[in-house]
């Protein structure tokens, strides 16, 4: 007969279960629903909303709010991306690099001839997704930092793309190319609708199990590694969804800018900002893709505000600094500091 304390005992190792259900479904929610310290990037969002209407009435008609979540689409999608990255603990410096080349590359290869406009499509998103395979690989299987490997990786990229240009982009994009960046489908521009699409999947994306194993990753890799997760694919998978983004946001910029050998210019350092903008922790685990999103849209908001009131776009790049000092400083004062054995 079973003793009656064996009994208690397998009962009491029985009750474990729901409450690690529960932790996970919170994970999910956390990976994509804002928490109470990322709200402050929804308020200044609204309230720079509100300072463009009151500047330009335009804004206030459909037409006019299209337009500007047409502008900001390239970045948010950059954004998303790089938040993969970001939350896994890594970073993604070639982004734009990446950005330019594509552009530049499609135009080469397309040269105004419509035919060739969907197989250099999907050789955007090939190439985006083997830049972003390769910083993967060296980050985690030669374990070289990833602000180091991507580093080298955008200067690859930009001394590639010198090399072959000379400077001065050749060819052209077909106008079924530059549709997805300027045209509408139907009342609703197409940069407008891919946003969309692209928001819904990461989201399901984030409240799927690769959600929960990215965040994990960035929070405590150690732990991570000792639980199942194999961190070096989640991460490899993180760089390659960046390098995708990339992709896309190359298709829309070159569709709405036009060629150009500076198109991609910065926009690593906007996705970053516009990251850790939403609240998103440098070293990763912490932060909504939602969050995230609104911070590429608040980044957009200011800088159409700045150039409302006449004020130079140089200034863009003081305030990018500006904005991700002060960010980073906030979260290390709000959030304890992690023990190395934790």
């Amino acid at each position: 007969m079973t003793p009656p304390s064996w009994t208690v005992q397998r009962e009491t190792h029985d009750q474990p279960p729901a409450p690690r259900e529960g932790r996970s479904r919170l994970g999910e929610l956390r990976s994509v629903l804002p928490a109470a310290r990322d709200l402050p990037v929804f308020v200044v969002l609204a309230i720079l909303l509100i300072a463009i209407a009151a500047s330009n009435s335009y804004f206030l008609e459909a037409e006019g709010f299209l337009a500007f979540v047409k502008r900001a689409a390239p970045l948010a999608i950059l954004a998303a991306g790089q938040y993969f990255v970001i939350v896994s603990g890594e970073f993604d410096l070639s982004v734009g690099s990446l950005v330019t080349a594509e552009v530049v590359i499609a135009a080469r290869l397309i040269d105004g001839d419509s035919s060739a406009t969907w197989p250099v499509l999907l050789l955007l998103l090939a190439l985006g997704a083997l830049v972003g395979l390769v910083n993967g690989l060296i980050t985690t299987l030669l374990r070289v930092s990833s602000f180091i490997a991507t580093l080298g990786m955008m200067l690859i990229l930009s001394g590639a793309v010198f090399l072959w240009t000379d400077g001065a982009p050749r060819g052209a994009l077909s106008e079924e190319f530059r549709r997805f960046g300027r045209g509408d489908l139907g009342p609703v521009p197409w940069s407008v609708v891919i946003l969309a699409v692209i928001t819904v999947g990461v989201v399901l994306l984030m409240r799927a199990g690769f959600g929960r194993r990215l965040v994990a990753t960035g929070d405590n890799h150690r732990a991570a590694a000792l639980s199942g997760v194999r961190i070096h694919r989640v991460r490899i998978a993180a760089f390659v969804l960046s390098g995708m983004s990339a992709a896309l946001c190359a298709i829309l910029l070159g569709g709405f800018a036009g060629v150009s050998a500076q198109v991609g210019q910065g926009l690593e350092f906007q996705a970053i900002t516009a990251v850790v903008l939403g609240g998103v922790v440098l070293g990763g685990g912490r932060g909504s893709i939602t969050a995230a999103l609104a911070g590429a849209f608040t980044l957009e908001a200011l800088f159409t505000l700045l150039n409302l009131h006449g004020i130079s776009g140089a200034l863009e790049y003081t305030v990018q600094g500006a904005i991700l000092i002060a960010a980073v400083a906030l979260g290390a004062v709000q959030l304890p500091r992690r023990s190395p054995a934790s």
